[in-house]
């Protein structure tokens, strides 16, 4: 791996989990296991093997736990530091607030905490850093997109060659986004500070800039977001 292209990580643990009660009652949803690891042990596991070494993890339900469960993030090999809020910020107002800890000289690797990709390409996703730096558009954004799952099966955007959109283009493919992406710290220039904010507004502002790119990814990924989706999982992993 090329050392300039070992950016931060910030990984989403702050959501409730209100389709995962009653489990997520009395822990996080990132906390929730499969084969005895947590979802966030797994991404963990990812980031050590693709050689990044500072994390950030935001949290707001339970989010000691978390604390608890992952310290520092000396048994790792990793620099862990926390993002707490007070009640959870969405998925772009909890990149905004955790920037200033994040420190991105430009571009931050994003994941979401519940979901499940054991075999996650990082390596390959962060072979683009050095892409988006070169390109003269100022890249904001570069996606994982995934085949629509079974219980998403409209997608969410159109990837065409390396390039997504929100409307069709031709030949393009709508697919899932996986919740997994690179980020350029200017896209959440314009957010408030500690005020909520979604994160697919300004990422279809920028794609209308055309300043979105992303890959297709077939490997393992799945949303974790019902018990039997999690018990279903422990199962196939067995």
């Amino acid at each position: 791996m090329n050392q300039d292209n070992l950016i931060p990580c910030f990984l989403l643990a702050a959501g409730r989990g209100e389709r995962m009660r009653p489990l997520t009652d009395v822990l996080p949803k990132p906390l929730l296991t499969i084969k005895n690891k947590s979802l966030l042990q797994w991404h963990l596991e990812s980031l050590v093997k693709a050689g990044i070494e500072n994390v950030v993890i935001n949290h707001a339900w339970l989010g000691e736990k978390i604390e608890v469960a992952l310290g520092n993030g000396q048994q790792f090999g990793l620099h862990i530091q926390y993002s707490p809020e007070g009640s959870a910020l969405e998925t772009a107002g909890g990149i905004c607030k955790a920037l200033p800890i994040i420190t991105p000289t430009d571009y931050f690797l994003v994941i979401n905490g519940d979901v499940f990709s054991p075999d996650l390409p990082i390596s390959q996703l962060l072979a683009t850093v050095s892409k988006m730096r070169q390109d003269a558009r100022k890249i904001l954004a570069h996606l994982l997109m995934v085949p629509n799952p079974v219980h998403h099966p409209e997608g969410d955007f159109y990837l065409q060659g390396p390039k997504v959109s929100n409307s069709a283009l031709d030949g393009a493919e709508k697919l899932t986004f996986s919740g997994i992406g690179i980020y350029h710290k200017d896209l959440f220039k314009d957010l408030v500070f500690g005020a909520p904010a979604k994160l697919a507004p300004i990422l279809r502002v920028a794609m209308e800039e055309n300043k979105v790119s992303g890959e297709k990814y077939i490997g393992p990924w799945h949303d974790v977001g019902t018990p039997q989706r999690l018990q279903e999982l422990n199962a196939a992993y067995e």
